[in-house]
């Protein structure tokens, strides 16, 4: 099962406040027993919103909202992608993780990634050899 880790968002992640040595130290050797323990697949910190964008889609039209976004807690400080047995296990390692926002409350939401039996029939032998080959192509990148 892979499930995606996602570090919420603080005042201080979204006005560009950078961790501390002591948290980037913390979040290293965290990041070390993720790869040792099997289970790291992915992970990273992002940008503030204030450097990013969404596009909203109404029918065929699009339209472009340039950052900052309103609601903090709403928005994404950073992703682990892991592969793990159970969501329990994502849990256990997730109440490892040392405090993200050091100073104040923070929180990390774990959701499970979809794998290809969960689409069912509309996900047809097509397709799968599609998404097949496609992640080959990205691997070897």
């Amino acid at each position: 099962m892979r499930f995606m880790i996602i570090v919420k968002a603080s005042q201080d992640s979204e006005a560009g406040v950078m961790p501390s040595e002591e948290l980037m130290t913390a979040m290293g050797n965290y990041n070390e027993e993720l790869v040792k323990a099997g289970i790291f697949i992915e992970g990273d910190g992002l940008q503030p919103s204030s450097k990013g964008a969404r596009v909203r889609f109404s029918g065929d039209k699009r339209t472009v909202i340039d950052g900052p976004f309103a609601e903090t807690k709403e928005l994404i400080a950073g992703y682990w992608i892991w592969q793990v047995k159970s969501k329990q296990e994502a849990i256990d390692w997730v109440k490892r993780c040392p405090n993200p926002m050091p100073g104040t409350d923070a929180e990390i939401e774990i959701r499970q990634v979809f794998e290809a039996e969960d689409f069912g029939d509309e996900f047809t032998p097509q397709l799968r050899e599609q998404e097949e080959r496609l992640r080959a192509q990205v691997k070897k990148r």
